[in-house]
């Protein structure tokens, strides 16, 4: 794949040291490994490991960067890539993630601001849960791509509600590699440089921009008209597109299905399970949509299992091709930004009412301000004005 300008990673990997990983991806041929640093109550893990810097085979085709996990039991997980400086506390608010009974101290949105501030890139973790603050994060733009690490019909679904809502998130995929059990690079995720030179920060670029699909086993490939995954193409309503999408593999794939809007338009399959299927669709656009490609077996959630300790599905899904009738790509479902609204309205009353903070008073936080309420809140608030704003543009569009 790296022939045809596509790079492997693992979004997600726990416990291991940086030239153990190393060692391990040079194994499975797997370009990038991201070792995330966390908190675990009172143990910290892989701290001593964080340079703020890439750790790199010698011929420069493997590299190992260690950076962090920061998560919350409510709000969320948040995978952080590329920081060149700790983002702290590393975990908030107790319950296995900080000390128990600890306050909390910071937001998701807070972590994501401090790693965009070091170029870095910010993941949500293991979809769909925890998601106290997941829409909160998405409404205000502060994420650059949503991870899957099993083959779950929620998680797929939490996904596309995020895209049909008009939310054009890339896809990630990874392990979140706890034991010897599983390999690296079981799930991962292929970003597509062309003709780039390989770098983390290449293969990063990459991932924001869109230009992924996920697998524990098929490849896959998606031409929408003449764009590819990450592209976003003007049509004239009602034009014809031809859609071509192909999965191949190792191992049997079972069937091939064309997403529009996260409904099955068009299905190959392969009862029996083929090295490689291919389809081919003619498709009219009439609105803004998006279009994406899975493959899995002969039913798509009815899939071979690897046998590692997750038990984890054999399938693969790419990132959207976006398809636009005007000069920008717009979806919007009210339906949906009103579910967003409410899961921000439900954070924001956790931290409000919930969970622990220092105490009623003023208090002083790594963040410095005075009032540290108003600081957790702040996030949610706009994110709340956003939902808001964007449900009132939309019933002005409506009528």
């Amino acid at each position: 794949m790296a022939d045809r300008g596509w790079y492997s990673g693992d979004s997600h990997v726990h416990f291991l040291s940086a030239h153990a990983a190393l060692v391990e991806q040079m194994a499975e041929d797997l370009h990038v490994v991201n070792v995330l640093a966390t908190q675990w109550a009172r143990l910290f893990t892989q701290t001593a490991e964080f340079t703020g810097a890439p750790v790199t085979s010698p011929d420069g085709r493997y590299v190992t960067y260690v950076s962090q996990e920061n998560r919350q039991h409510m709000l969320g997980h948040l995978a952080l890539w590329g920081l060149k400086e700790p983002v702290l506390p590393y975990c908030s608010d107790g319950l296995r993630e900080g000390d128990a009974h600890a306050p909390l101290d910071t937001t998701l949105s807070d972590w994501a601001d401090r790693t965009h501030a070091q170029n870095g890139t910010v993941i949500i973790a293991h979809v769909p849960r925890p998601n106290g603050e997941t829409a909160a994060l998405v409404a205000t733009g502060r994420v650059d791509g949503v991870e899957m690490i099993l083959h779950h019909r929620d998680a797929h679904r939490a996904y596309y509600d995020f895209l049909n809502a008009g939310y054009p998130v890339p896809l990630v995929a990874g392990t979140d590699k706890m034991s010897a059990d599983v390999p690296v690079g079981l799930y991962r995720t292929y970003a597509f440089l062309g003709d780039q030179e390989f770098s983390f920060e290449a293969w990063c670029r990459a991932v924001r921009a869109g230009r992924t699909f996920v697998t524990s086993g098929p490849m896959l490939g998606l031409t929408v008209g003449d764009a590819s995954i990450g592209d976003t193409v003007p049509v004239s309503p009602g034009r014809p597109l031809t859609v071509t999408a192909w999965a191949e593999g190792n191992l049997p794939v079972g069937s091939l299905e064309l997403l529009r809007n996260g409904a099955v338009v068009a299905r190959t399959r392969a009862v029996t399970g083929d090295r490689r299927i291919e389809l081919v669709a003619e498709v009219t656009v009439d609105d803004d949509s998006w279009f994406a490609v899975r493959a899995g077996g002969p039913d798509y959630f009815d899939v071979a299992h690897h046998r590692d300790v997750w038990n984890r599905g054999v399938f693969a899904h790419s990132s959207p091709v976006y398809v636009t009738t005007a000069d920008r790509w717009h979806r919007f479902d009210r339906a949906l930004v009103e579910e967003m609204l409410t899961m921000v309205r439900g954070g924001m009353e956790y931290v409000d009412e919930t969970a622990i903070r220092s105490h009623a008073g003023p208090a002083h936080h790594h963040h410095g301000e005075h009032d540290h309420r108003a600081f957790l809140l702040r996030p949610f608030q706009e994110a709340e004005q956003a939902l808001a704003e964007r449900l009132a543009r939309g019933a002005r569009i409506d009528g």
